[in-house]
């Protein structure tokens, strides 16, 4: 493949990414290690696990945004609001079923996560930021365990909301 475009490996990659993909696949499976981009390999494969991670923190962020909304804004549910929990949850369980990794990035972040959902929630409800409770030292427990990021767990009304995030 890398003979048909005239470029070599390096300058593949900064040209068209997925062909470079197609190459390096190509000699893995031909066994020609020694001719792989082992620099831009290197670099892809730290990018993707880059990438791989800010996913699970931005689904952990809208997820906990419109679970904080739903919980506060019970007058202004909306069904969109319960399909983005749902589609999140679905999400973050199957990345963390295929990767500890993951699921232990993601509890490394909860704290910061939380923070930027308060900041959206308020930001969007117009509530005050304070409305929201603080994240508590034993949520990440707690969010496995309970499953209470489960909609007809965590949405059964203002009250205990408030008390199954920060318990």
């Amino acid at each position: 493949m890398v003979i048909k475009t005239g470029k070599s490996l390096p300058a593949l990659y900064v040209a068209d990414e997925v062909a470079w993909l197609d190459a390096m696949a190509e000699l893995i499976g031909g066994s020609q290690l020694r001719d792989l981009d082992y620099r831009h390999l290197k670099e892809y494969l730290e990018d993707m696990s880059k990438r791989d991670r800010r996913e699970v923190e931005g689904r952990l962020q809208v997820l906990l945004m419109h679970v904080l909304k739903w919980k506060f804004q019970e007058k202004k549910r909306m069904k969109s609001w319960q399909r983005t929990i749902s589609e999140q949850r679905r999400h973050l369980r199957g990345e963390f079923r295929a990767s500890n990794t993951l699921r232990n990035h993601a509890e490394a972040v909860l704290a910061d996560a939380y923070a930027e959902a308060v900041e959206w929630a308020a930001e969007e409800s117009e509530l005050p930021a304070k409305t929201f409770p603080p994240i508590a030292p034993g949520l990440w427990s707690n969010f496995c365990r309970r499953r209470c990021w489960r909609i007809k767990r965590v949405c059964a009304s203002s009250e205990s909301a408030a008390k199954n995030l920060s318990s």
